[in-house]
Parts: C-alpha cells; structure tokens; sequence
C-alpha cells in the first residue's frame, strides 16, 4: 500500500473510486435512480479542477491501482469559527475497509492541514452510513445537523469536529 499526492493522472481513478463507493454505501440511504445517475465525466470534470490546488491523496494497493482517496482544506462555510479545516471527502473501496488504510489516508490528511496551520477540523458524514462510526473512532464529536436533498429524499447530515488535529 503506497499514499502520495494525487496528480492529474489519477483523474480517472479517483472519479472510479468515487462512483463505486457512493453506489458501495448509500444504496440503502439514497434512490437507486441518483445513484445510476452518478457520472464518471462529472466526477472527471470535479477532479480535473480539484486536484491542482493540491490537499488530494490517493491509496494505492501493492499492485499500484488506486483504492481510495482523501481531500480537504478550509472550511468552506465560515459557519463555525472553531474549526479552520475541513475534511471534504474520504473514500475507500469496501473490499479495502477494516485494514487500518483509512485511518493512514485519514492521518496524511490530518497532516496535510497541520502543514498549512490548520490545527481543527471538521467532516459532514451522512447520518445513516456506516463511517460516522470511524469518524467517532478517530476522535471526532458531533458539532451540528442538517437536512440535505439527494435525489428528492431528505437525508441527515451530521457534521463531526476535533478542534485539536493530532
């Protein structure tokens, strides 16, 4: 297993990773008909422009292909003054989860904004997945909830904060 900072290369394989999770995870918490929408030329477009401005890292297994990937930086809403960073998404295959990558891809993150004198931090995570539990065990506290519309159905978000990165 190898992380690094990911370059335009990876565009394809980022937007694969992400596709494949949100349809691994939220096929009981979204409609079946946004998850067949999902577009891998939207996702391209996404990373195409993301990935330049550097806080993506990609996980790539002993063979090379990528398995997962993280992104973050500033908090995007200026909502809560506490919390400068923010963790934006965090990916892994599910055939991957359970082995302790996560929480590695989680950690070079977490780095990552300390780099930049980030030293707080918060993830919006879907209240029915799973991961919110990963996001307890590394430490995060339930800060805030909201209401989200995916595909005409009304989902809870739950917002999880540290305000000191380790």
């Amino acid at each position: 297993m190898k992380i690094r900072s990911a370059q335009l290369k990876d565009v394809e394989a980022i937007s694969d990773v992400h596709i494949k999770s949100w349809k691994q995870t939220y096929t009981d918490i979204v409609p079946e008909k946004y998850l067949s929408t999902l577009s891998i030329e939207e996702k391209r477009q996404l990373w195409t422009r993301v990935i330049p401005n550097g806080g993506v890292y990609v996980v790539q297994n002993d063979h090379g292909d990528v398995i997962g990937f993280a992104s973050g930086g500033k908090e995007r809403t200026g909502t809560y003054e506490q919390y400068e960073g923010e963790l934006y998404a965090i990916y892994l295959l599910k055939q991957y989860q359970g082995r302790g990558i996560g929480n590695k891809l989680f950690q070079v993150l977490v780095n990552d904004l300390k780099t930049k004198e980030i030293q707080s931090m918060v993830v919006w995570v879907i209240a029915e997945n799973s991961s919110r539990l990963f996001y307890e065990k590394m430490g995060g506290v339930p800060i805030d909830k909201k209401e989200i519309d995916i595909g005409g159905v009304l989902v809870e978000e739950i917002a999880f904060g540290w305000t000191s990165l380790k």
